[in-house]
């Protein structure tokens, strides 16, 4: 350990950490570039081919250029999902609770309906009452 310094283990996990979100960058502009309805087959292609032939240049030119549209595509496809989510709730919840009938509290509700009607007595009452909470 005498041989390298401790500065020299901080300038080597900085420059590592550096390259790693470099990685990470690269990785989102390659996926925002297959992303971007708007951009036509051709300026993929040439957004692709600059970002893998001079990486560094390309993914920085990329960002300045493109960096806004980016965002946005962000911020949508982040409510999209969100949307899809809600909708997939909202589809499963109501789809279980049709599927399973009326509940337990549905039913005493009922109950209680036609005993206030006298359609039942106290204690068909009870022993429906019974049968539903069993």
């Amino acid at each position: 350990m005498d041989d390298y310094p401790l500065l020299n283990v901080f300038w080597t996990m900085m420059w590592f950490f550096l390259w790693i979100m470099w990685l990470f960058l690269l990785f989102k502009v390659i996926s925002d570039i297959f992303r971007d309805h708007e951009m036509g087959g051709w300026g993929k292609a040439g957004w692709l081919i600059f970002c893998i032939l001079l990486p560094y240049l390309g993914v920085l030119v990329y960002v300045i250029a493109r960096g806004k549209g980016m965002g946005r595509r962000d911020a949508q496809q982040a409510k999209d999902a969100e949307a899809r989510f809600q909708e997939y709730i909202r589809q499963t919840a109501g789809t279980q609770a049709a599927a399973s009938g009326p509940t337990a509290s549905d039913e005493l509700a009922r109950l209680a309906d036609l005993k206030a009607k006298g359609a039942i007595s106290e204690e068909e009452f009870q022993q429906a009452k019974a049968k539903v909470l069993a």
